[in-house]
C-alpha cells in the first residue's frame, strides 16, 4: 500500500516514515509539508533517521495524490479539511490523527467521506482506543452516584486542550450513560464554583515538559474510585496505529470510521 505522509517533516511525521518503511505491505510514496518549509526535496527516511528511501517532502499535494494508495495526516485542521477534500476527489483511503478539529471541520470530513475511505480518531493508539470501549462500558455500569473526571497531560508545545483524547474518552463516558457529552462536560473551574453538579462530566488539562501523552479517566463514588490510565511512552504508537487503520482501511466502501472499527470492538 502506496501511503503518502502530510506533515512528514514534523515529529509525527517522522515517526510515521519509520513505521510506514518496517511494516509489511506498506510503502512510504512521499511527503507533503507546507510551501516554504525547510524540508522540501528531503528524503524521509534520512529525515526519520532510517538512511535515504527514495520518498521525498514535497510542497503540491495534486502532484502526490494521484499516485497513491493512501495518505496519514497528523497535522492542523485547516490542513486535514483541505487534504481530505482532495483524497474525495481522489478516492482514496485518509487516515486522520489531528485534533482540535471544529464541528464545520468534522462537517466537511463527514461529506468528504462519501467518495473517500477515511478513518478518524481523536487518538490512533490501540491501547487507548481499548481503554475508550472499557470507559464506555464502565460508564453504563454505575449510575450518576459515580463522578467522572477526565484527567490528561501533554508537553508544553501542545495547543489545543482538552486533548482529542480526553475528549474521545469522555464521549465513550457519555455514550455510556446515554447522555450528550457537550450538555454535560464541564472544562476547567476556578473561583466559588459551588457543589459539582451531579451527572457532569469534568476535564482537566496540564501542559508541561516533554510529556508525550497522560490520560485518567476516575469514577469516583463515595467510598471507593475506578482509575483508568493510558501512557504513551513513545510516538511510535500513534503511527502504528495510523498504518493499521490505513490497511484496515484499503479496499473497502467510501465511509467515515473510527479506530473502534479498525479493532473491530463496536459491540
Amino acid at each position: 500500500m502506496k501511503l503518502a505522509i502530510a506533515g512528514a517533516g514534523g515529529r509525527m511525521g517522522r515517526a510515521l516514515a519509520r513505521i510506514i518503511h518496517q511494516t509489511e505491505g506498506c510503502e512510504v510514496a512521499g511527503g507533503l509539508e507546507a510551501p516554504g518549509s525547510p524540508h522540501i526535496g528531503a528524503d524521509l527516511g534520512e529525515l526519520a533517521g532510517i538512511g535515504p528511501i527514495g520518498a521525498t517532502v514535497n510542497d503540491d499535494p495534486l502532484a502526490l495524490i494521484t499516485h497513491i494508495d493512501g495518505i496519514v495526516d497528523f497535522t492542523a485542521p485547516a490542513a486535514s479539511v483541505a487534504l481530505v477534500e482532495l483524497s474525495a476527489q481522489a478516492r482514496i483511503v485518509h487516515v486522520i490523527g489531528t485534533t482540535g478539529l471544529s464541528p464545520d471541520d468534522d462537517t466537511k470530513i463527514l461529506a468528504a467521506a462519501r467518495h473517500a475511505t477515511i478513518v478518524k480518531s481523536g487518538n490512533m493508539s490501540l491501547g487507548v482506543n481499548v481503554l475508550a470501549a472499557v470507559v464506555r462500558k464502565v460508564a453504563a455500569a454505575l449510575d450518576e452516584s459515580f463522578d467522572i473526571e477526565i484527567v490528561e497531560m501533554h508537553h508544553r508545545h501542545k495547543i489545543d486542550a482538552p486533548s482529542g483524547t480526553a475528549l474521545l474518552l469522555g464521549q465513550a463516558a457519555a455514550d455510556g450513560r446515554g447522555v450528550s457529552l457537550a450538555e454535560c462536560s464541564v472544562r476547567g473551574r476556578d473561583g466559588i464554583t459551588g457543589p459539582r453538579p451531579k451527572g457532569t462530566i469534568g476535564f482537566a488539562s496540564l501542559r508541561g515538559g516533554s510529556v508525550i501523552g497522560e490520560h485518567s479517566v476516575i469514577f469516583a463514588g463515595d467510598a471507593e474510585r475506578i482509575e483508568l490510565a493510558h501512557r504513551a511512552e513513545s510516538r511510535d504508537v500513534f503511527a502504528q496505529g495510523a498504518v493499521k487503520a490505513a490497511l484496515w482501511a484499503k479496499g473497502r466502501k467510501p465511509g467515515l470510521y473510527s479506530m473502534i472499527d479498525v479493532l473491530g470492538l463496536t459491540n
